[in-house]
This record gives C-alpha cells, sequence and structure tokens, in this order.
C-alpha cells in the first residue's frame, strides 16, 4: 500500500513540527512538506501533489477558509481543517465544512498548544481515513459561490407532545461529512412532522451547539442541543451534546432526554450506538433509524438492538453521496437495513414512514 502523502499548513512553525512529528510516527504516513500560510499551502500543492492536506483556520496572507476555497476550486483534494476551540474558532470550522472540507481536528489547548499530542491517534486516523474520501461530494460543495447565508432565527409556536395516536422516533447517527449530510436532511424535513428527531454527531464540545444553531436558522423544523430531561415534542430535532452521550428514557407515555458523562462508547461520547440501545427500550412507538456518513461502525450494534425490540425501520445512506462509507456499510452488513437511499432522498422517505398508518 502506497504511503499517504500529506502537506501540513500552520503559520506556528512549532505547530507544523508538533503536526509532522505526529503523522511520521506512522508507517502509512509521508509528510511531503510543510506551509506557512494558505499562499504558501496553494504553492507547495501544485509542486508536491499531496494526497491530503491538514490545514490551520487562522493563519496571516491567506487565512484556512480562503485558502480551502481556492483548494476546492482549483486541485480538489482532501482537506483537515486544524482549528482551535475558541467560538469563532468553531464557527470558521462549521464554515469550512460548508465549503467542502473533509474533517477537523481541535487543537485542545488553543493555538499553540503541546496538548496537541492528546489528539495524535485520532488526526493519524482520519489523515488514513482521508484518502479514501468520495471527493465527487466534497468538490462538489465547492460549485456554490458560497454556503447558504445564515438567516435570523424565525419565532415558532410551541411545538405540542407527541400525540398518543401516532407515536414515532427519528433517529440518526453521523460522523464525517455529518454536518453537510445534516443540513440537506433536516432542511428538507416539514416543520409539522409528526416526530422528534434524535441525532448523534461525533463533534466536540461548543461544535455541536453552533451546529444546532446554524442548522435552526436554515430548517422549518425546530433545531436544539439538547439538554438534560426534555420532554421530546414533534417537529423538534436534538443533537446530542459533543462529550455528553444522549439517551432517552420512557415515564409513562412521555419521553425524556439523558444526558450522561459515562466513559465513550468504542472511543466515541456522544455514541450513537448507546442513543439507538437506549431508543430500543422505549415501548409503543415505530423507531425509524438512519444511518448516515462516517467512518468506522458507530450505530452498528445499536441497530441490532432496535431490530430485536421490533417495529424498526431502517435507513441508510448510499455510497454514492456518502462522504465516507464505514458507518452505513457496517449497518448494511447486519441485513437490518431496509432501505438505502441518497442523501437527498432520505427526508422524503422519514416523512412517508412516519405518517403511515401501521404504528
Amino acid at each position: 500500500m502506497d504511503k499517504v502523502k500529506v502537506l501540513v499548513v500552520d503559520d506556528s512553525a512549532f505547530m507544523r513540527k508538533l503536526i509532522k512529528d505526529m503523522l511520521s510516527d506512522d508507517h502509512r504516513i509521508d509528510v511531503i512538506g510543510t506551509a506557512r500560510d494558505g499562499r504558501d499551502a496553494l504553492s507547495k500543492i501544485k509542486m508536491l501533489h499531496p494526497d491530503v492536506v491538514t490545514l490551520d483556520v487562522e493563519m496571516p496572507i491567506m487565512n484556512g477558509i480562503e485558502a480551502l476555497k481556492r483548494i476546492m476550486k482549483e486541485t480538489p483534494l482532501p482537506v483537515i481543517m486544524v482549528s482551535s476551540t475558541t467560538t469563532e474558532g468553531a464557527k470558521n470550522t462549521l464554515l469550512a465544512m460548508a465549503y467542502g472540507a473533509f474533517d477537523f481536528i481541535p487543537k485542545p489547548g488553543g493555538q499553540i498548544s503541546p496538548d496537541i499530542y492528546k489528539i495524535k491517534d485520532e488526526l493519524i486516523h482520519k489523515v488514513l481515513e482521508a484518502k479514501q474520501a468520495n471527493m465527487d461530494q466534497l468538490s462538489g460543495l465547492s460549485q456554490k459561490e458560497s454556503p447558504v447565508r445564515l438567516k435570523p432565527a424565525k419565532k415558532r409556536e410551541k411545538t405540542g407532545e407527541i400525540p398518543q395516536e401516532k407515536k414515532s422516533i427519528v433517529l440518526i447517527g453521523t460522523s464525517t461529512g455529518g454536518p453537510r449530510a445534516l443540513e440537506k436532511l433536516l432542511t428538507s424535513l416539514p416543520r409539522d412532522l409528526k416526530a422528534p428527531v434524535l441525532i448523534v454527531q461525533h463533534m466536540p464540545a461548543n461544535f455541536t451547539k453552533l451546529l444546532a444553531e446554524r442548522l435552526d436558522t436554515l430548517s422549518s423544523i425546530r433545531v436544539k442541543e439538547a439538554e438534560q430531561g426534555e420532554i421530546l415534542q414533534n417537529g423538534v430535532a436534538y443533537i446530542a451534546p459533543g462529550g455528553k452521550h444522549l439517551l432517552l428514557k420512557q415515564i409513562g407515555n412521555t419521553i425524556k432526554t439523558e444526558l450522561s458523562t459515562s466513559p465513550p462508547e468504542k472511543g466515541h461520547r456522544p455514541s450513537v450506538d448507546l442513543l439507538f440501545t437506549s431508543a430500543s427500550r422505549i415501548k409503543g412507538y415505530k423507531k425509524i433509524a438512519v444511518v448516515l456518513t462516517g467512518m468506522g461502525s458507530d450505530g452498528t450494534e445499536g441497530l441490532i438492538s432496535l431490530k430485536r425490540s421490533n417495529n424498526l425501520y431502517a435507513i441508510a445512506e448510499s455510497e454514492k453521496t456518502s462522504i465516507i462509507y464505514g458507518m452505513p456499510k457496517s449497518a448494511i452488513k447486519t441485513g437490518y437495513v431496509d432501505i438505502v437511499l441518497d442523501i437527498d432522498q432520505i427526508a422524503d422517505q422519514i416523512i412517508k414512514k412516519v405518517n403511515e398508518d401501521d404504528n
């Protein structure tokens, strides 16, 4: 297997060396060069032809966002953003995802941090996966002049609790490529959707709140970061907070959210498996489970638990539209997925199943 050739871009010489040293520790990766800003990066890409670029968000001369737009337009390839965990850093990272970045890595301690070693394994894993990215989907994003502009949040009337005659729950799990997939899916759901939507997106704390706020401004349904002890309401999407598991608990005919800081499940907190498994214990509800783009197999074991609880309809995103086909592919291998669809077909199928009079 050929080594993955990587270009490391950061305005800090200290960070460039740290990232280069971490990646070079893996025999499958060859760091073929470094660049100090976006302009330097564009030149080095044309000269060195890397497979993957790690790109700092905040740099002088040409910042990471501007460099990313140029890369995706001129020489499309997988780009992993290296972001600070500040609110501004998180906003810029979500913007980068809209412009076609493959994924991101948060700097644990800010812009210049020796703690970057804490995310060494994750960075290596994402670089290796990036080479398998669906570039048709990533480069397609760059054809837009800009991502959808955020609109002021609409005032909405409070949505009622789930009517007893129509009880469905939509459960969504995703990882790499998820923000884009969720935008396509959630913006296609109607405000009067007769089910609540529970979402696990692998993402750190702070990022999930900003993701929920962004999706809320773009969608007809309400989108929010889940809180402890909320009673589920139809027409509301609840995103698991980064760093906390999102679980469901049934009390009579009411379903409430529970947030947990129990250990990560297979490296993930929040975990799709734990959300799905907790939902499998809910009685009297149809469960519509959706597994979208992402690395790994999170959601597979939870899907098996849901199937054993009966009244499950499972959807997996197709390889054609997945940025990374790992999670959907693993779910499909269980034999419990009812249908495989492109991302732009999934919302209609959810609406159809929610409205069916079979529960």
